[in-house]
């Protein structure tokens, strides 16, 4: 098992890479789809670079990482779409987010 400051660790990790994909995936809708200026389209671009490399700072190898990382990605997504849509997730949601947590923990942290 591993220590909480480990868990910590990688938790922030895959927040921080979460915060970077989703959010300049955003940046990079408001530009193309709704028309805002060029430079936030290029943040955008460039919050997507610093989630490439991100997750290159988890413990774990790439493929671990990046299928843990997939359900952080949908507990995000769906907290994203909360503050920036004003859509609150159903209890459905916060179910199917319980569950991806769960296989992150499985995958993450199970003993090898």
């Amino acid at each position: 098992m591993p220590s909480m400051s480990a868990v910590a660790r990688t938790t922030w990790l895959f927040v921080l890479a979460g915060f970077c994909e989703i959010g300049g995936g955003y940046l990079v809708w408001q530009w193309w789809r709704n028309g805002r200026a060029a430079w936030v389209g290029a943040l955008g671009a460039a919050a997507l670079l610093l989630y490439g490399l991100v997750p290159t700072y988890q413990p774990a190898h790439f493929g671990r990482v990046y299928a843990a990382y997939g359900g952080w990605f949908v507990v995000l997504s769906l907290m994203w779409g909360w503050a920036a849509d004003h859509t609150a997730p159903d209890r459905y949601d916060l179910v199917g987010s319980l569950v991806c947590l769960a296989g992150v923990a499985i995958i993450m942290y199970s003993p090898r």
